[in-house]
């Protein structure tokens, strides 16, 4: 099979839009080997660079981060690696770094494909030879595209006759791996769907493709982070391909373990195309994006939920992450449903070659795909920042939002985190309005469809001269509910044109009992609903106590809309 070797140069060119298929981030893992007596062979598959341990040994020598076998082999050695999950390759990266006067000479490299197949051995009779044996160098990274490789689910290594490799690194395009039900929910964006990061402005920290990798990861190495902006006004993005043609509903943002360089705020935007695009940075900037996130506070070390807009019934390919006005997240989840493949799509020009070309090509979609229903979310400060402000208590302070102060109390055995809310009132001065405390006792939501786990959604209310706060109660001896609810609806909208709730600004969140919450005035919202079991909460509020509309303005919905529940 014919191959080219790449200069270090052209990675990038060669490389980015590719996905490590190896990498142990993606669930990569060595299954057998023939020798790993100085260094195991585990670290060919790490993600960080192989550093130096020089003057370090160990019981058998010096020790090294990579792969490292004894000398004087008559044949060869060899590795065989599963990769994180299967793929069409299309090059490796056979790494030498820090292995000088003891690297292998020479390697090759066999695969075969079968994601059902049992863990190979060196003597399977399916392997085939995709590189053939090709010379390496010390202290030096060996780049090879293949260009008619096939697809693999496990690759074997082989070094001729010993030495040592530190790091190889398999590069390829995912087989996707969706839902049947094209009514079912999934992550577009994940690498296992086939989700591609197609383009980053700057990854000087950590690189793109790790935004759509499975888990949360270790540390901040492995998220996307880009290098400080000294310039007013700067923004860092990064446009990512979706597995496929797909209904948006929600976005995960997950700054885990950025604590100090978080992004101040991000917004993303979706495209919908039928071909593939060369991106640049002029040319990611000049698309006709949809705003489908406006630009929104983000937070330390902790999952964002937002409900998305402007995707009913249209079908995107791409999205574009955009963060202000620079810094570091974890990982990108983009929910939502495939287009179902009966469904009409109208191209004006398909290109017939999978080269990529310049510019895009809109869809038209045929079946426009309608939405009547909620989700619900988990509850954070930043989703609900546009509708009032969440009540909590941090374990690790630095994942507080940035804003919150907190001191030591009661004699340093308690945190306090200051000022979370402030009561408002502007009630007339005479209308005789005071602030007080009241419990309500609430009994557990019970118009559930069990079948789709959706709640009807019929009323709402709103308090036009004060905000409103509530924190849960947990249950107790005496006259506290001896087997109380944990968690609760929190569901708002925003006030519409015509003084009524603005439906299109509907959310819903699901908040747990280490939370409170606190509505804005006049934010229109369900009534308190708990779920499974009764729950108490303490509400903080004015009110005339007449019952009258200053205090409380109730209106029912005139469209039909559901919640759907976690």
């Amino acid at each position: 099979m014919s191959f080219k070797q790449v200069q270090l140069n052209e990675f990038d060119n060669t490389f980015s839009s590719c996905t490590e298929l190896s990498s142990v981030a993606l669930g990569g893992r060595v299954l057998s080997v023939s020798d790993e007596f100085f260094a195991e062979a585990f670290q060919l598959l790490l993600v960080e660079p192989a550093p130096s341990l020089k003057g370090q040994f160990g019981p058998n020598g010096a020790l090294y981060s990579g792969w490292e076998t004894r000398r004087h082999n008559p044949t060869y050695d060899w590795c065989i690696i599963a990769l994180g999950t299967s793929g069409t390759l299309t090059g490796f990266d056979i790494d030498t770094s820090n292995f000088n006067g003891n690297e292998a000479p020479e390697a090759s490299i066999e695969v075969f494909y079968n994601p059902l197949a049992k863990d190979p051995d060196v003597a399977d009779s399916r392997w085939t030879e995709i590189l053939p044996k090709v010379k390496l160098g010390p202290s030096s990274r060996h780049l090879f595209t293949i260009p008619d490789a096939p697809s693999a689910t496990f690759v074997k290594l082989n070094m001729y006759p010993d030495g040592g490799i530190a790091r190889f690194r398999v590069y390829g395009h995912v087989k996707a791996v969706m839902p049947e039900e094209p009514t079912e929910l999934f992550d577009l964006a994940h690498v296992f769907a086939g989700g591609r990061v197609e383009f980053v402005s700057d990854q000087h920290f950590g690189i793109g493709s790790n935004l759509i990798l499975p888990g949360r990861g270790q540390n901040m190495g492995d998220g996307w982070e880009t290098k400080r902006s000294r310039l007013p006004g700067h923004k860092d993005w990064a446009i990512i391909k979706l597995g496929a043609p797909g209904f948006l509903e929600q976005v995960e943002l997950d700054t885990a373990h950025f604590k100090g360089n978080f992004p101040e705020s991000c917004e993303i935007h979706a495209l919908t195309s039928a071909s593939n695009v060369n991106w640049t940075m002029e040319h990611s900037e000049s698309e006709d994006w949809t705003l489908i996130l406006p630009r929104t506070r983000l937070g330390p070390h902790r999952q964002h939920y937002f409900q998305l807009e402007n995707v009913e019934g249209t079908p995107f390919t791409h999205v574009k992450l955009t963060i202000y006005p620079d810094g570091g997240l974890k990982r990108v989840r983009i929910l939502g449903r495939r287009m179902d493949t009966k469904t009409t799509i109208e191209a004006a020009s398909v290109p017939t070659e999978p080269d990529l070309v310049a510019t895009s090509t809109p869809i038209v979609i045929k079946k426009p795909v309608s939405q009547s229903t909620i989700p619900v979310l988990p509850l954070t400060p930043e989703g609900f920042a546009p509708f009032g402000q969440v009540i909590q208590a941090y374990g690790d302070h630095t994942a507080a939002p940035k804003e919150t102060k907190i001191t030591q109390a009661n004699a340093g055995t308690a945190s306090k985190f200051h000022k979370l809310s402030l009561l408002v009132s502007s009630y007339p001065h005479n209308s005789g309005a005071t602030a007080g405390l009241s419990v309500y006792r609430c009994q557990p939501l019970k118009d559930i469809n069990v079948i789709e786990g959706t709640t009807e959604l019929t009323i709402l209310e709103r308090h036009p001269f004060t905000n409103q706060g509530f924190i849960p109660m947990d249950g107790g001896q005496g006259e506290g509910l001896s087997d109380s609810g944990h968690r609760y609806l929190v569901v708002v909208a925003k006030n519409g044109e015509d003084d009524k709730p603005d439906v299109r600004t509907l959310r819903a969140f699901l908040a747990s009992t280490a939370q409170g919450i606190v509505y804005n005035t006049g934010i229109w919202h369900q009534p308190m609903t708990v779920l499974d079991k009764p729950l108490d909460f303490t509400c903080v509020e004015t009110q005339i106590g007449n019952g009258g509309i200053e205090d409380c303005e109730i209106v029912e919905l005139e469209s039909s809309i559901h919640l759907r529940l976690p």
